[in-house]
């Protein structure tokens, strides 16, 4: 294995000369873009503006130079955020200028933040429905507030009109939300068993060098909404608001026995049966407002899937929805107006396999569950439960009335309540789906995103197991277990399987992999445990794409590296290349991606649950990085969100 590079940084808290950004800021320039994000919260800071570089140069192009993968000659760079790689930018005139790359914090989960009325607040901590804080006294005489180590999807806003006391320069918004944390005190596992915070926070940006740094940490009141149910990706809407998520959507006929929804329900009402679960699964939106607050709504007119990060499209209409489930579908959502996600059309995709070779390949047709507005189907959810809108066995009823689906890796019989087919279409999403001819058979689509200029959205498939490989969802493929990032052609024009016309030019109509972007499975693991080869993706998770960089960025969840890389990989090169390592046992998360704000581009990354160890994956690092873990992070209880940055390394002709 090649070692680290010397320059590797050296801690997550270290920083870089404010000239040295400046340079790498200015270097970028090209003609504004439709912005775009990538989920998350670290970014790299690269000039987006509509000027020219140093000396009137004029942008080209950049290029992303990749690092090694950290070893045990160097257990101190497995045990944190490591960034070893550097950005190479190509001018007009033929020259070029290098910058090596860093990671900076905007805070770690469990610090006192600012709370913007003079006092403090704790980062990524839990609050009940009555927004008090939710006290984690599984060991007695150590009672605190619960906070997570799982950070996820964020998006980086401006806004006009802005107005923040503390801001010096100018005021910058992320929106950063917080998926689960791992365990309490006693360390048993918590899961899914708190309501999921999500925090606005107020950025100060210089102006003369794009560095950020937090002013204000306000908790957004998700009451009205029922509170959040796991938020994992996000990604910021074309109108400028925060799309977050909710995934793995309570099943509504066996919640009876659903402990971990008990624990959920008793953690934010006080109350084990209160919450229904048809109020979770659905699309939360966040709107900021100019004094650094925030206010949500749920979209229940998106269908309610295991929501993991959406993409709106150009138009801001056509939203594609990545679905991380087992038997999950891909699904596409229509508005009605642009830039209103709160009535519309929603579709599943039927794939025609053309290839069943590795992750296989097929044409994408559409088959229309229904339309309906949010308002409409958030008083079906009120009022009706599982069985008010179908029949539902999970052994062979050996009754023809009834239709065999599958359904989270099993198999479901299943029979709709007459007059109930729009209720099932958008609150028994997964199984109505199936129903009527929709493909789920995919496992695990995590993140979505698209490349504008060339009309190609592309999709994560995090793992390509169980359901992909049977054919129990119209595929039959190979694999690899690693997964793939799938492009898919985007085309107007198009009518669905009824023949009615799909009314959007972004339209998938195939998905494929490009060869770069698939895993490679090892047949036995290598020197430091991996199950998947460390020079390629494995189960990717989070992914955006930057049109001024021409550049695809990959964030794994990988149960096949002992470190979670994020990655690069240029879509005119094809070229992919490792930009930093997450601490061992942590996944990389909350990428996030922003061509210009006040003439800055900020790229993003953050991670969740350093340390969590997996027997088999990390025998061979654990006992060496488990104290430094610990050391690092709180004992693991804690994650970073922040930033990476550049430092000038020196101009080439």
């Amino acid at each position: 294995m090649r070692q680290p590079q010397p320059h590797a940084i050296q801690s997550f808290s270290e920083e870089l000369p404010q000239a040295g950004r400046r340079s790498l800021l200015k270097a970028l320039s090209a003609a504004p873009l439709l912005p775009l994000t990538l989920g998350g919260s670290a970014a790299l800071l690269l000039n987006g503006c509509a000027t020219a570089g140093p000396q009137g140069k004029g942008f080209v192009s950049a290029a992303f130079s990749g690092m090694p993968a950290p070893t045990l000659a160097d257990p101190a760079a497995m045990a944190r955020t490591t960034v070893a790689s550097s950005l190479q930018v190509l001018f007009d005139d033929g020259s070029r200028q290098d910058y090596q790359l860093a990671y900076r914090p905007f805070f770690m989960t469990g610090d006192m933040v600012p709370d913007g009325k003079g006092g403090q607040i704790l980062a990524g901590g839990y609050l009940d429905i009555n927004n008090q804080p939710i006290i984690d006294r599984s060991v007695p005489g150590k009672e605190r507030q619960f906070y997570s180590d799982c950070p996820d999807g964020s998006s980086l806003l401006s806004m006009k009109n802005a107005r923040v006391a503390g801001v010096k320069g100018n005021t910058v918004f992320a929106v950063v939300q917080f998926e689960y944390t791992t365990r309490d005190q006693k360390l048993a596992a918590m899961y899914g068993q708190l309501p999921s915070p999500i925090a606005v926070l107020t950025l100060d940006q210089d102006p003369s060098s794009g560095h950020l740094s937090l002013v204000q940490y306000h908790n957004v009141d998700t009451s009205a909404v029922h509170g959040l149910w796991i938020t994992c990706g996000a990604s910021l809407s074309p109108w400028n608001t925060h799309l977050s998520s909710e995934e793995y959507e309570p099943d509504a006929a066996a919640i009876a026995g659903n402990v971990q929804f008990q624990a959920f329900s008793k953690n934010l009402y006080g109350d084990a049966q209160r919450a229904n679960p048809y109020h979770y699964g659905h699309l939360p939106e966040i709107t900021v407002n100019p004094d650094g607050s925030g206010s949500v709504k749920k979209h229940y007119c998106l269908g309610r899937i295991s929501h993991e990060l959406v993409q709106v499209m150009p138009d801001q209409r056509t939203v594609l929805m990545g679905d991380d489930a087992t038997n999950g579908g891909l699904f596409m959502f229509i508005a009605d107006r642009a830039a209103d996600l709160s009535a519309g059309s929603l579709y599943v995709a039927r794939w025609s396999q053309t290839s069943d070779v590795g992750p296989g390949a097929g044409k994408l047709s559409w088959v229309k569950l229904g339309s309906a507005s949010s308002d409409e189907i958030e008083l079906l959810a009120n009022r009706l439960k599982a069985g008010d809108i179908m029949d539902i066995k999970t052994s062979d009823p050996e009754d023809a009335s009834y239709s065999k689906i599958p359904f989270n890796g099993k198999a479901n019989w299943v029979r709709i309540k007459p007059g109930m087919q729009k209720a099932a279409a958008f609150l028994e999403t997964h199984r109505y789906a199936a129903l009527v001819g929709g493909s789920l058979g995919f496992t695990k689509m995590e993140g979505t995103t698209v490349n504008a200029r060339d009309k190609v959205a592309y999709s994560a498939m995090s793992y390509i197991q169980t359901s992909m490989l049977d054919g129990s969802g119209h595929i039959k493929v190979q694999g690899p277990k690693a997964g793939a990032v799938y492009a898919l052609n985007l085309r107007g024009g198009q009518r669905d399987i009824a023949g009615a016309a799909i009314v959007s030019e972004w339209v998938p109509v195939d998905m494929a992999p490009p060869a770069a972007l698939v895993g490679q499975d090892l047949k036995t693991p290598d020197v430091l445990g991996n199950l998947a080869h460390q020079d390629r993706i494995a189960n990717p998770d989070n992914i955006k794409f930057s049109e001024k960089l021409r550049t695809l960025f990959i964030g794994e969840d990988s149960g096949m590296h002992v470190n979670n890389f994020l990655w690069a990989y240029n879509v005119d090169t094809q070229q992919l290349t490792r930009i930093l390592s997450c601490p061992a046992g942590a996944e990389s998360t909350g990428l996030h991606a922003v061509d210009e704000i006040n003439g800055w581009t900020y790229i993003m990354s953050n991670f969740q649950h350093a340390g969590d160890w997996e027997k088999g994956l990390h025998d061979k690092v654990k006992d060496q990085l488990d104290p430094l873990v610990r050391a690092n992070y709180k004992d693991r209880f804690g994650a970073t969100v922040g930033y990476l940055t550049g430092l000038q390394l020196g101009s080439k002709a």
